[in-house]
């Protein structure tokens, strides 16, 4: 009998209507057009403006295109992964709450918080319920909305960042396609570099915490980029000897999307063509949790049935992880 494995059968997608380009973004801080293109790659990023909006609603907005292009039924799905690090609220879940508004009422549901690699680690998650035999329809949300917690006022990080959801439906099959293999990895030592400082059980907000804006996020670039650029690109090239595949193996490597520079070497250390690369980056930015699916979204077209794909990213934490798997599904 054949391996029952978690695949990926469906994809759906949000990203708000207003665009921050870099022009605007030039009148806010002391940056260019051209100092964010030759250092970062990013030309406009998305961001949700509407008061009384927040993650869930990005969230809800790619569970809901989501289950209409599968034709699922939301009762149907018994598991709701939501992977965040600017939750609605501390408490309750964003996922609980994009249930709710999506109609998913047989399902059970929690957060994910591995920042930037946090879609990677509830898609792994997933994986595991489907492959257990316990669950036959999961859907992985990777959903943030960056620009709750982006200072507008620091020059160094409001260029990176953008708000964006992007959802998938997991489902078995046993026909050698779906999610293969998986490295995940952690090194907590590197909070230090890339963090928000207040606003938990650490550092609560108080007027002081709020008059330093310490409630924004914090990132010390060389030290990221450096970890980055190695992390990224050695867990990527790990996965393909694991599995025995060369740079003509792989139809796209899907990378998180934060900085050109990253994506670039990680091609380079994996020995593959730029048109083997999902790239997002110029017109959506840094989504965190929300790039690799909104990549997903924007390729899915071009995707076909035993495509291999190797999803891969670096994120604060530190986290870093790649995964293996074989598309499922021909475009319709």
């Amino acid at each position: 009998m054949s391996r029952r494995l978690a695949a990926i059968t469906g994809v759906g997608g949000y990203v708000p209507s207003y665009v921050l380009n870099n022009d605007e973004l030039s009148r806010m801080v002391d940056t260019s057009d051209e100092w964010i293109m030759q250092r970062i790659g990013i030309k406009e990023r998305r961001i949700l403006r509407e008061k009384g909006k927040a993650t869930s609603y990005m969230g809800a907005k790619a569970v809901k295109e989501l289950l209409a292009k599968t034709g699922t039924d939301p009762l149907d799905i018994q598991l709701l992964i939501c992977a965040t690090v600017t939750p609605d609220m501390h408490f309750p879940a964003t996922g609980n709450l994009i249930s709710d508004k999506t109609g998913l009422s047989h399902a059970f549901s929690f957060d994910v918080n591995a920042a930037c690699s946090g879609f990677i680690f509830a898609l792994e998650t997933g994986r595991r319920y489907i492959e257990s035999g316990a669950y036959d329809k999961v859907i992985v949300v990777g959903a943030d909305m960056m620009s709750s917690i982006t200072d507008y006022e620091d020059r160094t990080t409001c260029p990176l960042f953008g708000d964006g959801a992007g959802a998938v439906l997991l489902e078995p099959m046993e026909n050698g396609l779906g999610i293969i293999d998986s490295i995940l990895e952690v090194d907590g030592s590197g909070a230090k570099h890339l963090h928000m400082y207040a606003g938990g059980s650490l550092h609560p907000a108080t007027h002081e915490t709020i008059d330093a804006r310490q409630h924004f996020i914090f990132q010390e670039g060389q030290p990221v980029f450096k970890m980055a650029v190695s992390k990224m690109a050695d867990v990527s090239v790990d996965i393909m000897h694991r599995n025995n595949l060369t740079h003509d193996d792989i139809k796209f490597l899907v990378p998180h999307q934060a900085n050109m520079r990253i994506i670039e070497a990680t091609a380079r250390r994996m020995e593959i063509s730029r048109e083997q690369v999902m790239i997002n980056i110029e017109k959506y930015g840094n989504t965190t949790a929300a790039t690799i699916p909104l990549c997903l979204w924007d390729y899915e077209k071009k995707l076909k049935k035993g495509d291999n794909l190797i999803l891969a990213s670096f994120g604060a934490g530190f986290t870093w992880g790649s995964i293996y798997l074989k598309w499922a599904f021909d475009p319709k």
